[in-house]
């Protein structure tokens, strides 16, 4: 059985509570690309991208970082 995954809401939970320095730290060290998405969706449907543009940059750059491919070599 899968659990609802619940690291997206409690991010927007820190953005709309004003900690948005606690929200990029939580942005970079995501667990997956899905989670960014909808995090993405989340911030877009709260209307707080003009508030706070630099973490809508946070997002997009996190999301081309995890999904673009690893660029290094396993020994």
């Amino acid at each position: 059985m899968s659990h609802p995954n619940v690291w997206a809401p409690k991010v927007l939970a820190l953005l709309r509570g004003g900690n948005a320095m606690a929200a990029l730290a939580q942005i970079k060290v995501a667990p997956s690309v899905k989670d960014l998405q909808q995090l993405r969706a989340a911030f877009g449907a709260a209307n707080l991208a003009p508030r706070l543009p630099h973490v809508d940059e946070a997002i997009a750059d996190q999301i081309d970082a995890m999904s673009a491919p690893r660029l290094h070599r396993s020994p």
